[in-house]
């Protein structure tokens, strides 16, 4: 096969296979592409990742679609049929991970679990991401990221008022699914070049979400007391770490834990009458506190607010909605929005590249694949005639 698509990256030298679809896998994709990794996001030839066709559209292709799946290639294969998976064999032969989230089993069903790509591909490394891992009484169970959430004890203490809430990112998804994924895939590599060989990666989501109970289970081993919502001073127990509600209905958000930070506020309020020991200790008197607080926040505007805590260092920001961020000066700054032009569809934001490696800095240097776009130059990279590509196409094989 050629050279990857990208070699400048930390991942450079590094082909990914990506059978997934929707969140979790895409994402753990698109950091490896980001950082240089050949990504071919192989798709059904009829319709591809589901996830292409979610509303609002952008260009033709979905706008989640536009951001997940940035930097990779595009290959339409039907695994289902012999000549379909043969040509992904092939394909195995010269790449470093398969990545897949379907449920387990479906990739032994096909023909082409592990130990047979291991065969074909001693340095293979294949990551599966599902709900409940590979085996166990959940591993068939059909689930989504709050049933992991609620599995794991992580919605049994967030929120407020008795009441456990769900958070706007995917937790379970992202932290606990992409992320864990990401971090085992480069492990993996680092470990192939001791030992020679590849392995295989289980990652559950509700395992890896269930680790994000970190915190939690620290203070769990000390105390009997089971985690509740509002109940610890990082989940709306405390009026120190807490969010609050200006005079124009927007909210601010405090995070003065330590007492330098909770002394600064307190002088900035004109209440050092609150700067007392008990300010981060649990009781009764939290709940006083925040009353006295959020009737404090309720007397300004937002900008107001902003206008005084900026020159000071005492945790107090403001909570924006996403057009804000996305406007942020230091964000920007930061490469964090970045404005790139299709050149079918115009300009659009797009997310930026979060780690910042000084040698082998990431890179944004393609856009999101029409489905199938790739198809023919992969095909011709396999060794493939454009005779035996069009017999593919009017097979229904891509």
């Amino acid at each position: 096969m050629s050279e990857p698509l990208v070699t400048s990256g930390a991942l450079g030298d590094v082909r990914v296979l990506d059978l997934s679809r929707l969140l979790p896998g895409p994402f753990c994709s698109m950091l490896l592409a980001d950082l240089g990794a050949d990504v071919i996001k192989i798709e059904n030839p009829r319709g591809g990742d589901y996830i292409r066709a979610w509303p609002p559209l952008v260009g033709g292709n979905s706008g989640f679609h536009v951001v997940l799946n940035r930097n990779k290639r595009s290959l339409t294969l039907n695994l289902k049929a012999p000549e379909g998976r043969a040509l992904f064999e092939q394909m195995v032969a010269g790449a470093d991970v398969v990545l897949e989230g379907f449920r387990p089993g479906v990739m032994a069903k096909l023909g082409l679990g592990y130990d047979h790509l291991q065969r074909i591909n001693p340095r293979i490394i294949t990551c599966a991401i599902s709900g409940y891992g590979q085996d166990g009484a959940r591993a068939q169970r059909a689930g989504h990221d709050c049933n992991y959430l609620a599995l794991s004890g992580v919605l049994s203490y967030s929120g407020r008022d008795g009441l456990p809430t769900l958070s706007g990112v995917q937790i379970a998804d992202l932290g606990g699914g992409a992320l864990m994924a990401a971090f085992g895939i480069t492990a993996a590599l680092y470990a192939r070049e001791r030992l020679g060989t590849g392995q295989f990666i289980d990652i559950s989501m509700t395992d890896g979400a269930l680790a994000w109970n970190c915190l939690r289970w620290g203070k769990l081993l000390g105390t009997p007391e089971t985690p509740k919502p509002a109940d610890d001073f990082l989940n709306h127990g405390f009026a120190c770490y807490n969010l609050y509600r200006t005079r124009d209905d927007r909210f601010m958000s405090l995070g003065a834990l330590e007492p330098q930070f909770w002394k600064a506020f307190c002088r900035a309020v004109d209440h050092p009458e609150w700067d007392r020991p008990d300010y981060f200790e649990p009781g009764e008197h939290q709940a006083q506190l925040q009353d006295a607080i959020a009737h404090l926040f309720a007397t300004r505007t937002q900008a107001e607010w902003i206008a005084l805590f900026e020159p000071l260092d005492c945790c107090c920001e403001p909570v924006r909605n996403l057009d804000e961020a996305l406007t942020d000066p230091e964000l920007v700054a930061r490469r964090m929005v970045v404005d790139l032009v299709h050149e079918r569809w115009g300009t659009y934001r797009q997310l930026g590249i979060a780690p910042k490696l000084s040698l082998t800095p990431g890179s944004l240097h393609s856009h999101a694949p029409e489905l199938g776009e790739h198809s023919e130059s992969i095909l011709r990279e396999l060794g493939l005639s454009e005779a035996e590509i069009r017999r593919l196409r009017s097979d229904g094989i891509v």
